[in-house]
Formats: structure tokens, C-alpha cells, sequence
């Protein structure tokens, strides 16, 4: 004879089984999305999806904790042409950090996802996370509901070193690796080829010059210029703002009719402060090689010293200059050492 549960018995195997359930309930809500947003994130050359209104509002309407973070990077196609804000730039920066994370993580890739949105298209969002200004990212963490105070956003020096400065905010907020950044090499394999043509059909014609000293090798004029143009770009990190794509001045954040050309910071430098450092340091230079190669032959005495009073004025003075820049940016003094005798 069969055994009929009673009403009792029902329940709690209903409620049991509702509770085993629970678990797989959860990400229901949030796995159609997650699946649209990996679809779109492998649609992508980078990886970087780009983000509307709707889909902006898909993404917060699930449920806290979200499965992801979002990065996104907030873009105006009219200021493009603006190049103290260096947008391309730092886009093309933005979706070599993103490709580099989709390929150094293969199984991670649905735990962050990079966005880019335009202002013409998305002003809705724009006024949600009350960006008012560029360039501009920023972070939304899993359980962020208040764009405006829950998300993080990266401080103008994250964006010193572009791609790099970008992965270490990423690493530092979400704790995820990007790895190494996979950047693109800058002479292909056809150039170089090319290249190497050249060389071999031109390399004939110039060992025949070579042998008969008739070379600009063989200028002292041209050597001469060319130690000085290697000094300054020794001194004023020349090849730090060609390499990182440094901008020479950007605009004031709270008053865009003004320029700045000295960031105070030691995390970020623009190429105006290494122009006006390599400058300095280059007066000091050429005095320098010229008190040491022609003031030593003056016979006239009067004119040697003079002129070297003038050039222990002049260096000291650019010398104290780049002291004191240094000071304000990094906030370190820096004070000359003086013998405890002369105190």
C-alpha cells in the first residue's frame, strides 16, 4: 500500500527543492546580458564595446552584485581635432589595454568589460555619471548603484604613461591582471624588408665616399651639432614625450580658456617642463664646453674673467631654476649641503 505524503510532508519537500534551486537562480537575470555582452566584446577588433543609453541602463538594472566590472571610456568626436586633450590618442591607448587583457586572460575576459561612449549619442549617460569634461574614464565597480559616488574614476595621472598607467589603475581597483601590453610593432616586416633593400643598393656608393673622406662623417660642424641636439634630448626627456605620446601643454580643468604648461605632480610631465628643463641645462652645457675649449685661448685676462663670472652667474641661476621646479612638481626640497664648520 502506497504511502500518500501528507500536506506537511508536501511543503517541505517543495520548500527543499526551492532551496536547492536558490544558487542557480541568482545569475538567471544577469546571464543574458553577460552572454550579449561577450558576443559583442569578440564582435569587437579590440574588444571594446561600444556602449549606449539602453544598454547603459540593461547593464545597472541587474542585480547587485553585478558578475563584472565595467570600464568605459567617455568620448567626444567634435574634440577630436583638439590635441592638448589628446582623445585619439589616449582611445587607441585605451583599446590596446583592452585587447592586451582579452589576450593575456582568456578565461577572464566576462569578469571586466571595456566600453567607449560618445557624447553626441549618450548624453543621458554622460549627465548620469555627471562627466563634464575630458578625457575622462571611468570604473564601475559590481555593486556600484550610484554612478556619480559609486564609480571610481582615474585621476589625471593615471594617464602619464597611457596603456601602462591605465593597466595598473585596472590591477589596483579590481585586483585582475591585464599582463603585458601587446603593442603593435612600429616598422612591419614589408618595411623592414624595403628598407633593407635600400641599404644593400646604396651601401656601395657610400664606402666609395667613405674611403675618400668626402662624408658629412667627416664635418666637425655636423658632429658638433649633433652632440648638442643628443645632449638635449638626454636632459629634457625628449624621447619620454615622443615614445608615451605626451601632450606639450593641456587645458585648466576649471577654467578651459587657460592653458597649463607645468603640472604639479610627479606623476605626470608635459613636454613643455622637459623642453624648458633641457633648455636650461643646455645653456649650462654650452658654457660650460665653451670656457673649457675656447676662453681657455683669450690672452686677455679682463676678458676671461669677466666672461667667467658671467657664465657661473648664468648656470647657477638656470641650475636653481630646475631646482625649484623640481621642488614645486614632486613637493621634496632640495637644499645645498654646507660644512658644519661654516655654520
Amino acid at each position: 500500500m502506497a504511502i500518500s505524503p501528507t500536506p506537511t510532508a508536501a511543503a517541505l519537500l517543495l520548500t527543499s527543492f526551492l532551496f536547492l534551486l536558490a544558487p542557480y537562480a541568482t545569475p538567471i537575470s544577469s546571464d543574458p546580458i553577460v552572454s550579449e555582452l561577450s558576443a559583442l566584446q569578440s564582435q569587437a577588433p579590440t574588444g571594446v564595446i561600444h556602449l549606449t543609453d539602453s544598454l547603459l541602463r540593461r547593464i545597472l538594472s541587474l542585480p547587485s552584485p553585478r558578475p563584472f566590472y565595467s570600464l568605459i571610456f567617455f568620448d567626444a568626436h567634435q574634440l577630436h581635432s583638439k590635441p592638448e586633450l589628446s582623445l585619439p590618442t589616449l582611445k587607441s591607448e585605451f583599446s590596446l589595454v583592452s585587447s592586451s587583457f582579452q589576450f593575456n586572460n582568456p578565461n577572464e575576459r566576462s569578469q571586466l568589460f571595456f566600453f567607449d561612449i560618445e557624447f553626441q549619442e549618450s548624453q543621458a549617460s554622460f549627465a548620469l555619471f555627471g562627466v563634464n569634461s575630458l578625457p575622462h574614464i571611468r570604473l564601475i565597480p559590481p555593486t556600484a548603484s550610484d554612478m556619480k559616488r559609486d564609480s571610481i574614476q582615474m585621476d589625471a595621472s593615471d594617464f602619464s604613461r597611457l596603456a601602462d598607467s591605465m593597466a595598473e589603475f585596472i590591477e589596483s581597483r579590481t585586483g585582475l591582471s591585464v599582463g603585458p601590453i601587446n603593442r603593435p610593432p612600429i616598422v612591419s616586416r614589408k618595411q623592414i624588408m624595403f628598407l633593407l633593400a635600400i641599404v644593400l643598393i646604396w651601401t656601395p656608393f657610400f664606402v666609395k665616399k667613405l674611403i675618400a673622406g668626402n662624408t658629412i662623417l667627416h664635418e666637425k660642424h655636423v658632429w658638433m651639432a649633433g652632440a648638442v641636439i643628443v645632449y638635449f634630448f638626454s636632459v629634457s626627456g625628449t624621447m619620454f614625450n615622443i615614445i608615451r605620446k605626451m601632450p606639450i601643454f593641456m587645458v585648466d580643468r576649471q577654467d578651459p580658456s587657460k592653458l597649463v604648461f607645468f603640472y604639479q605632480g610627479s606623476g605626470m610631465q608635459l613636454g613643455a617642463e622637459g623642453f624648458a628643463v633641457g633648455f636650461l641645462y643646455t645653456i649650462v652645457g654650452l658654457l660650460l664646453a665653451f670656457v673649457t675649449h675656447v676662453l681657455v685661448r683669450v690672452r686677455n685676462r679682463t676678458v676671461q674673467r669677466l666672461f667667467m663670472i658671467f657664465a657661473m652667474f648664468v648656470s647657477f641661476w638656470a641650475v636653481k631654476k630646475v631646482v625649484f621646479l623640481d621642488n614645486w612638481k614632486t613637493g621634496y626640497g632640495i637644499h645645498g649641503y654646507w660644512p658644519s664648520s661654516w655654520q
